[in-house]
C-alpha cells in the first residue's frame, strides 16, 4: 500500500497514548465509582480514586525494587484487585506485565517466563505451591513479590527473594508522577495456549491497548452507568479487554476472584447483587449457567444486559433461553491472543433489523459479526484470492490494523503467520452480502468427506440444541472409502428423560438441517469431553484418542 505525506497538521501528534492514562482519568472524571472484589472473607469494595492511590504506592514501589523499563514483570493471579492495580502500575513505570495463563501446564508456564526473560514474579497467596514448582525452572526471575493479606510472618515460602505486596504499598508514597512513555512500548504479553507447539509471545504496545479500549468501548456501548461483572480471566488476552474499555469509561467493575462452575450460585449471586449489565466470557460458561437458572424457583432479573460471548458460536437454545429467563441479550464476538483481542462484532444494523424475520435474526445472532472500525478483514482462498461474499464459500480469515500484532515476539514462525501485512488466523469462515463473518471450522478441524467440505461447529451447535445435551463437539476421523467421517461426543444432561437420550433420536432431531451425508456416522456418550487451557473443545487430543474409530483391525 502507497504511503504519502500531506499538509503538516496542528495537532497534538506527540501526545502519547498511555496505558495508565486510562485509570488516571477515570479516577479524575469518576472518583467514586466502585471496583468490587471478591476474596476468601466475602466481598469488599473501593473507589478508583483509592484504587488510583494504590496504584502509584505500587508504582513507587517497584522502582525502588530495581523494575526498569522494559523489564518483563510475571503475574500469577487470579480476577482480583492486586492483579487489577499491577495492570496499570506495571506498564505504568515503562516495564511489561507479563500475563501467565494458570490452565497451561508448569512446563509451559516456565517456558514463557524463560522466553520473555521475566526478571520478577508475583504471586498470589494461593498459587504459591505453583511458584515453588515453577522457581528451579526459571532462568531470570531475580525476585519474588507475594500478594496477600496476612502478614510476612505468616506465610512459609522456599522462594528468595521474597517481597509482599501489601507492605511494599504501605511504605511507598502515592506522590509519583508517570513518565510518559514512548506509546510503541509494550504495555503487557501473552503467549498463545501452545495447541501447535511452544506458545508464541504477542506484545501489546501502549497505543494498541488504548485503542482497542476505545473502540471496545463504542461497539459494546459501555458507559459509567454500567456494572461489569469480569467473568473471563485477566491473565489471559486481557481478560478478552472488556475491563479496560469499562476503565475507559468509568464503569463500576466487579472481580469475582477465583470461581469454577461449581460456584455457580455465587457466581449468579454476585450478578444480582452487584446489578450486572454487562458481562464476558465463552458458551462453555453461560451454557451451564443457563441450566443452573433453570433450576431455579427465583429467576435473576438481567433485563437490558449484554453478555459479551467468544470463544466459540453460542448454541441458540443459549442465547434464546438467557433472553427468556433473564432479559439478558447476547452480542457475539471474535478474536484471538493476536487481536488484543476484538476484530468482529456482532452488532445488528438497523436496515436490517427492519427486513429480516425473527428466526433470520436469531441465525444473524449467531455469526461472529461485522469487522470493527479501523481494522482491514479479508477471507481468502488456498490461492490467497478473495472469496465471494455469498455467505456460502469458505476462505481463511486475515486480518490487519492498528491493535493487530505484526509477529511473534523472537519466533520464527512469525514467518508463516502474517502475510502482505495481515496476520493468518488459519480459522475457516464465510462471508455474506453484508459483511457478516461466520466462523465454519479451524481449517485444520473442517471435515473433508468424499471430496466435499463438512463444518464440524455447525454439527455442533446443531446437536447442542437438543434439549437432553450439555454439550458436544464434533471430529474428522481417517475413513477407508470416504476419506474422513465426523464422529460426534455427546455429555448428557442429568436426570429424567433427558439421560435416555439415544444415538438415533440425536440423528433424527439434526436431519433436517443437514444433507444425510453429512450426519455423524456415529454418535458417542461420553461423561466428559476435552478442553483446552482456554475452555475450548481440545479436538487434536481427542483425535488421537479416537483416530481408529472407523479403520477395521
Amino acid at each position: 500500500m502507497k504511503m504519502i505525506k500531506g499538509c503538516p497538521s496542528t495537532s497534538m501528534d506527540d501526545y502519547q497514548l498511555n496505558h495508565t492514562t486510562l485509570i488516571r482519568h477515570a479516577a479524575r472524571n469518576f472518583p467514586e465509582r466502585e471496583v468490587v472484589y471478591k476474596t476468601a472473607k466475602g466481598v469488599e469494595r473501593y473507589n478508583y480514586q483509592e484504587a488510583y492511590h494504590r496504584i502509584k504506592r505500587l508504582a513507587s514501589a517497584l522502582e525502588q525494587l530495581g523494575v526498569q523499563p522494559g523489564d518483563r514483570v510475571g503475574v500469577l493471579d487470579w480476577n482480583s484487585r492486586r492483579f487489577f492495580e499491577s495492570y496499570f502500575a506495571i506498564p505504568g513505570i515503562g516495564a511489561v506485565l507479563l500475563q501467565l495463563n494458570l490452565r497451561v501446564s508448569p512446563d509451559e508456564l516456565a517456558y514463557v517466563c524463560n522466553h520473555s526473560e521475566a526478571k520478577y514474579l508475583f504471586v498470589d497467596e494461593s498459587l504459591l505451591g505453583l511458584a515453588e514448582e515453577l522457581a528451579p525452572k526459571l532462568n531470570k526471575v531475580s525476585a519474588f513479590v507475594l500478594m496477600t493479606d496476612k502478614k510476612p510472618e505468616e506465610l512459609k515460602t522456599s522462594l528468595s527473594p521474597v517481597f509482599h505486596y501489601e507492605p511494599m504499598i504501605q511504605s511507598s508514597s502515592a506522590d509519583y508522577e508517570w513518565p510518559i512513555l514512548d506509546e510503541t512500548s509494550a504495555y503487557s504479553a501473552c503467549y498463545t495456549s501452545g495447541t501447535t507447539g511452544r506458545p508464541k509471545g504477542v506484545y501489546y504496545s501502549h497505543r494498541c491497548i488504548y485503542i482497542h479500549a476505545m473502540m471496545y468501548a463504542i461497539y459494546g456501548s459501555i458507559s459509567c452507568r454500567d456494572s461489569l461483572v469480569q467473568l473471563v480471566p485477566m491473565f489471559h488476552a486481557q481478560g478478552w479487554g472488556i475491563w479496560q474499555s469499562a476503565v475507559f469509561m468509568g464503569a463500576k467493575i466487579v472481580l469475582p476472584g477465583r470461581y469454577s462452575l461449581e460456584d455457580t450460585q455465587s457466581i449468579i449471586e454476585l450478578m444480582t447483587d452487584e446489578k450486572m449489565t454487562l458481562t464476558n466470557g465463552s458458551p462453555a460458561l453461560f451454557t451451564p449457567f443457563l441450566n443452573h437458572i433453570k433450576q431455579m424457583e427465583e429467576k435473576p432479573d438481567f433485563e437490558g444486559a449484554r453478555i459479551i460471548c467468544g470463544a466459540t458460536e453460542p448454541p441458540l437454545s443459549t442465547m434464546k433461553g438467557w433472553r427468556d429467563l433473564t432479559g439478558a441479550e447476547f452480542i457475539h464476538i471474535y478474536g484471538a491472543t493476536e487481536t488484543t483481542p476484538i476484530c468482529l462484532c456482532n452488532v445488528l444494523s438497523p436496515d436490517l433489523e427492519e427486513r429480516l424475520s425473527d428466526d433470520e435474526k436469531w441465525e444473524l445472532m449467531k455469526k461472529q459479526g461485522i469487522p470493527v472500525t479501523g481494522l482491514d478483514v479479508k477471507l481468502v482462498d488456498e490461492n490467497g484470492k478473495e472469496v465471494p461474499r455469498d455467505g456460502k464459500t469458505a476462505g481463511e480469515i486475515m486480518v490487519k490494523g492498528p491493535w493487530i500484532t505484526n509477529s511473534y515476539y523472537n519466533d520464527e514462525r512469525s514467518q508463516e503467520s502474517f502475510a502482505d501485512g495481515y496476520w493468518k488466523s488459519a480459522d475457516a469462515g464465510t462471508i455474506d452480502e453484508n459483511g457478516y463473518v461466520k466462523i465454519v471450522d479451524r481449517y485444520k478441524d473442517l471435515i473433508k468427506s468424499g471430496g466435499e467440505w463438512i463444518s464440524s461447529v455447525d454439527l455442533e451447535n446443531a446437536i447442542a440444541a437438543h434439549p437432553a445435551v450439555e454439550e458436544a463437539t464434533v471430529i474428522g476421523l481417517k475413513h477407508p472409502k470416504w476419506e474422513e467421517r465426523p464422529l460426534a461426543l455427546v455429555v448428557k444432561m442429568q436426570g429424567e428423560p433427558q439421560s435416555n437420550v439415544t444415538e438415533q433420536d440425536i440423528i433424527d432431531f439434526i436431519a433436517p438441517k443437514f444433507a444425510r451425508w453429512q450426519l455423524p456416522d456415529k454418535i458417542k456418550f461420553v461423561q466428559t469431553i476435552r478442553k483446552t487451557s482456554v475452555g475450548k473443545f481440545d479436538k487434536k487430543k481427542i483425535r488421537n484418542e479416537y483416530a481408529n474409530e472407523f479403520i477395521k483391525p
